[in-house]
């Protein structure tokens, strides 16, 4: 007998795995239905493997299947936000972008084309990369259909820096890039979870001129996550809202597989709280990034990071754009 997915209100989900193992079936994310499955969808999975902007740890370009083999855990309901994340909307896995292992530009090009494909599908994606340079061509994609967004970057790192080694393209310079297109909403956007040394006394300051506002991790001892989600809710507004998660925004010992590890980061359970306590955006559009498998253990990492995904599937449900 072979699989068969789960039927709601018109809509085509997962196979229940009380009917059919988790670990069987396709290797999409969480078991979702393929585009050639459906006649419409609301929502594109999209994975995005490629890590040539990477500073230090490489293979991020293995983090698409990776979070895809960690989502087999995950059920229709999301009890926090009482929602239904693959029922209250169609949501396909669009599999990945075929984009260039050698020439960044060329991938540049390639997942803003592919990106922009997507949107024209669909009204969201969740990207799944992949190092943190594909959030530059995926804000393109996300700004030809709803203008500049309010940007929430969870992230150890700022990524705004002007270059590496000379290139302007790499996984530490993406909101760099999208500032000086204006990708992003000035003075409506922040990094969040932001630790560790930097370059030099100027990083910060060069940051805010920007127009990124920081939250730090080590807030969090003081404020706790519902002070952080104010001050995430206070500075995006009522804006459209796009989410790119490093997933080293999480500390090591909840994500050791990724490229550049920071000691001090987020718990999953404080970054899984401060993502609900976004409950209502208008989020239009995301990413997770910098899952690199290959130094994971025990799937911890991408098990993280598919939970991660299926918050922001669970915001999207929430705040249903569809009229």
């Amino acid at each position: 007998m072979g699989i068969e997915y789960t039927e709601a209100d018109g809509r085509v989900g997962p196979p229940d795995a009380r009917d059919f193992p988790r670990f069987a079936g396709p290797c999409t994310f969480a078991r979702l239905p393929t585009p050639d499955l459906v006649t419409s969808w609301d929502v594109t999975v999209l994975g995005v493997p490629f890590d040539i902007g990477t500073s230090y740890r490489p293979g991020a370009r293995f983090g698409p299947k990776g979070i895809r083999e960690g989502s087999r855990l995950l059920r229709n309901y999301h009890p926090s936000l009482e929602v239904e994340p693959f029922h209250s909307q169609q949501v396909v896995d669009g599999g990945d972008l075929n984009v260039s292992t050698y020439i960044i530009e060329d991938a540049i090009d390639q997942i803003e084309r592919g990106s922009t494909a997507a949107l024209e599908a669909a009204p969201s994606f969740i990207a799944l990369g992949g190092d943190h340079t594909i959030a530059f061509p995926l804000l393109r994609s996300v700004a030809k259909v709803y203008g500049p967004v309010a940007l929430v970057h969870f992230d150890a790192h700022l990524d705004t820096w002007d270059t590496y080694m000379g290139a302007p393209h790499t996984h530490g310079t993406p909101f760099r890039r999208a500032a000086e297109e204006g990708l992003f909403i000035r003075d409506h956007s922040l990094h969040v979870g932001i630790r560790g040394p930097l370059f030099t006394p100027g990083d910060l300051s060069e940051d805010a001129s920007m127009g990124f506002s920081v939250v730090g991790t080590w807030e969090i001892e003081d404020i706790g996550i519902r002070g952080v989600v104010e001050r995430v809710r206070e500075r995006i507004d009522d804006h459209p809202v796009y989410v790119s998660i490093d997933i080293d925004v999480l500390d090591p010992a909840f994500a050791p597989g990724t490229g550049t590890p920071e000691i001090g980061g987020f718990t999953t359970r404080e970054l899984a709280g401060i993502l609900r306590g976004l409950s209502g955006v208008n989020l239009v559009g995301a990413d997770i990034v910098e899952v690199a498998p290959v130094y994971d253990h025990a799937e911890i990492t991408t098990v993280a990071a598919a939970n991660m995904a299926y918050e922001l599937l669970a915001l999207m449900a929430v705040g249903d754009r569809r009229e």
